[in-house]
């Protein structure tokens, strides 16, 4: 069997998509428009800020070589070759992270008519209807076509979107759309004016905690909702460490915010990403924070489908945060 050495894969890793196909192939490269592009072949492969994603499929990455092997379905040594042979020859010129970020576009996936399906997913996970219908009527959520992901979008402090994280209906897909801002992540402010926020990991857990409060016949607006869309992964020392994006925005905005309530998961990156925010809250805001865990579970979501009596839907790992 061909063997080629690890510092080869992770040199070929190295190279974006759009640093190889301006090198390589520009005859397949097409502006769509201000920093993004899509390939000749795939007009809904949308590539942009150092991403890309194929919309029609539901796929997508960070490098040529998951472009190679999971669009050209090239097998993946082949595609290590390619990328090394082909910079061997003539080595790239790579598009700096500043050009590709210079103007950053929100590209969300097209809104499907029918809704019919998100709204199972959500129910299907122990969301209650009500909740459901005020993500949609509000545009925080719909469904995309043709593959009918569940969108969840966030929006800044004037309604506009500027992040949409993706999730497979009936698949393990999760993504966020080319050019998302996560200091924008999905959230839910309270009906009326509260200095308290609750922070989440996942769009999920946000709507199943507002679903154990309906349970208990609180009102799930009485405060602020918000996500971090992913797992937040501190630095080694606490010192060292910076805040979500999404929370500084968050209070930034928001700057009444005098408590918040953290409602992470419930295992060892859940803990100590509870650990290092409310240390940095107390700091730098002088912000009174606590930690919630879920009684049951590792995360809320599994808590309420514990409390419904449904089946745990198990999920690959949340992406990171940042």
């Amino acid at each position: 069997m061909p063997y080629i050495l690890p510092e080869t894969v992770s040199k070929a890793r190295e190279m974006d998509l759009l640093t190889y196909l301006r090198n390589y192939e520009p005859d397949e490269l097409v502006h769509f428009g201000g920093n993004t592009y899509c390939t000749r072949e795939h007009d809904s492969l949308k590539i942009s800020n150092g991403k890309w994603c194929w919309f029609s499929r539901g796929i997508g990455g960070t490098s040529a070589l998951d472009y190679l092997i999971k669009v050209k379905e090239i097998p993946f040594l082949d595609a290590v070759e390619r990328i090394t042979g082909q910079a061997a020859i003539q080595p790239p010129v790579f598009v700096s992270r500043n050009e590709q970020e210079k103007h950053k576009v929100l590209l969300l996936p097209k809104v499907s008519k029918n809704t019919s399906r998100a709204e199972e997913y959500l129910a299907g996970r122990g969301i209650d209807r009500e909740i459901i219908t005020f993500c949609l009527q509000t545009g925080r959520l719909y469904e995309s076509e043709p593959y009918h992901n569940a969108v969840f979008v966030g929006l800044d402090k004037d309604g506009k979107a500027r992040y949409a994280n993706l999730r497979g209906i009936g698949s393990d897909f999760i993504g966020d759309a080319n050019g998302s801002d996560k200091r924008y992540s999905f959230g839910i402010p309270a009906a009326g004016q509260s200095s308290t926020l609750h922070l989440f990991e996942s769009a999920i857990d946000l709507l199943s905690f507002g679903t154990l409060l309906k349970m208990e016949g609180i009102d799930w607006r009485r405060d602020n909702l918000l996500s971090l869309a992913g797992v937040y992964k501190p630095r080694s020392r606490v010192e060292d460490s910076t805040l979500p994006a999404a929370l500084k925005q968050y209070l930034a905005d928001n700057p009444y915010i005098r408590k918040v309530v953290l409602r992470l998961d419930n295992d060892p990156a859940g803990r100590l990403a509870s650990h290092t925010i409310q240390t940095l809250l107390a700091q730098q805001y002088g912000l009174v924070s606590t930690t919630r865990l879920p009684p049951q579970g590792k995360d809320y979501n599994d808590y309420l489908c514990i409390r419904r009596g449904l089946t745990i839907t198990k999920r690959r790992e949340k992406a990171p945060a940042r």
